[in-house]
């Protein structure tokens, strides 16, 4: 992205420091102590870590901002109307597990709006980049969401509830009535991802419930931006962030990918 704005600078650079210890801790991933937040979900040192590194950076650059991140309280902002929204490492299942597929998400909102989102990649190190107007960006590359219109020739992604997650049912209903009409629908582990995934035409849609706003700030900007329709899975005219659920695909299979869904 040629011309980023300084708070997205910020952001990059945060998300940069952060996964350098994310790095070193994930080639040790075994003899990271690790104490449980609920059944089938795990925090690491890493995550907490991480998320100090970020909020560190962030706060020196612009201390009047608000902050909501994953692993800590919330901070109001000295600023009302801006807020910083992270999550310092998504998909912390699979980070803990060994499996090279989690991300760092920092988002920023200003009045209830997201302005700019980064969604680093170590493993890779893809960049997933965006501005509210400057369309999508993946290191260097501008992304565009996926032209297919043939939906058994679709990819997709979702979340199935885990553990004690409440859900269960309804999204195996949900399977069922989509995998007949598609090529394959992944769960993949970091809900960061799969919305850049959409962005950059890799995946064509993507829905998932019971998120919370730091999985899905940056991403929901991101895949708006490649050309995304982003819904309330319910309430299409609720937020996602509000909701913690959405649906998002291009433009085109749109309306009948959310039909199918919507059962």
């Amino acid at each position: 992205m040629s011309q980023a704005s300084a708070n997205l600078n910020i952001m990059i650079k945060a998300a940069r420091r952060a996964a350098r210890g994310l790095l070193r801790d994930f080639g040790e991933v075994e003899n990271l102590q690790v104490s449980s937040k609920a059944a089938g979900d795990f925090v690491s040192k890493a995550d907490i870590k991480a998320e100090e590194v970020i909020y560190e950076e962030l706060s020196e650059a612009r201390p009047n901002y608000g902050w909501l991140g994953e692993e800590s309280d919330e901070k109001p902002g000295q600023d009302p109307t801006r807020r910083w929204i992270v999550d310092p490492l998504d998909g912390t299942s699979n980070f803990l597990h060994g499996i090279p597929h989690w991300a760092i998400s920092i988002g920023l909102e200003y009045k209830s709006e997201m302005i700019a989102g980064v969604i680093y990649d170590p493993i890779k190190d893809e960049m997933f980049t965006s501005e509210k107007g400057q369309g999508a960006w993946l290191n260097d590359r501008r992304l565009r969401v996926s032209d297919r219109t043939n939906m058994i020739e679709m990819l997709f992604a979702t979340g199935i509830p885990f553990g004690s997650k409440e859900g269960l049912q309804v999204a195996l209903k949900e399977l069922e009535q989509l995998m007949p009409k598609c090529a394959g629908v992944r769960r993949q582990g970091a809900a960061s991802l799969d919305l850049a995934y959409v962005a950059a035409g890799r995946l064509d849609g993507y829905w998932e419930k019971g998120l919370q706003a730091w999985d899905i700030a940056a991403g929901v900007l991101i895949a708006k931006e490649a050309g995304a329709l982003v819904e309330g899975f319910d309430k299409p005219l609720e937020s996602p962030l509000v909701s913690g659920s959405l649906i998002c695909a291009n433009n085109l299979i749109f309306e009948n990918f959310a039909k199918v869904l919507r059962i």
